[in-house]
């Protein structure tokens, strides 16, 4: 955006990792604990700064997401992060942050002003390497109507089923294209899956020459998975 755009964009960190030198856009960087007591408080205070873009580092605190929503509603661009397995694990979050009674107003909200959400979990690759494998879920008009309708268990199929249309993916998805392109082993491809049956099906159909997974691999319940953080975007459209 930077590069690109002539935006005012306000960060706000805990703590700043990297000072951003203006190029296209102007930044101004907030550091938490500096110039505010906590992500609440400076995402309010930065919608007094007349913004275009609004990155929060994290949404720990059912103040700082309500607030992120409102701004999105305001015409915002909102970008921040949260602690969850998968796309839907954070709008769940999100949604159920709020109270009981608040969840039909929130959920029709946030589904009118989510962009998208992009989750990542590094994987080993066969080179001794990490790499990102990347779970992609954009707003269209079915995943707008499952958060709306809080149907939050049909949102992983609607991703799969809009792979080639919208530009989505699933984990697994990817996961079996890393596979299938020999990026790395099928064992990693199941410790790593959602759904770890289904992948193993996909893994056995494939013909990847000189791959194997019938040795040395537990087929049982999946290895635990270290929250990767998800990338929230928040726009009125």
């Amino acid at each position: 955006i930077n590069q690109t755009k002539r935006s005012h964009i306000v960060t706000i960190e805990d703590p700043i990792e990297y000072v951003f030198n203006d190029d296209k856009s102007i930044i101004n960087q907030r550091s938490i604990g500096a110039d505010a007591l906590n992500f609440s408080d400076a995402l309010r205070a930065s919608l007094r700064e007349d913004p275009d873009i609004i990155l929060v580092g994290e949404m720990r605190d059912l103040e700082t997401i309500e607030t992120a929503i409102r701004a999105a509603e305001t015409g915002h661009l909102v970008l921040s992060t949260l602690h969850t397995l998968d796309a839907k694990e954070s709008v769940n979050r999100i949604v159920n942050s709020f109270p009981q009674g608040e969840r039909d107003k929130v959920s029709l909200m946030f589904s009118s002003v989510l962009a998208c959400v992009i989750s990542q979990r590094l994987v080993k690759t066969l080179f001794g390497t990490r790499r990102p494998a990347v779970e992609i879920m954009r707003k269209n008009t079915r995943i707008k109507e499952l958060i709306s309708e809080e149907k939050f268990d049909e949102i992983d199929l609607a991703i799969a089923e809009s792979k080639n249309t919208y530009g989505m993916q699933t984990f697994d998805q990817h996961l079996l294209e890393l596979y299938e392109n020999k990026i790395i082993s099928a064992e990693v491809a199941l410790d790593n899956a959602s759904n770890r049956g289904d992948l193993q099906l996909k893994i056995k159909s494939s013909n990847v020459a000189g791959f194997s997974f019938e040795n040395g691999v537990n087929f049982g319940k999946p290895q635990s998975k270290q929250d990767q953080p998800e990338v929230i975007a928040l726009k009125e459209i």
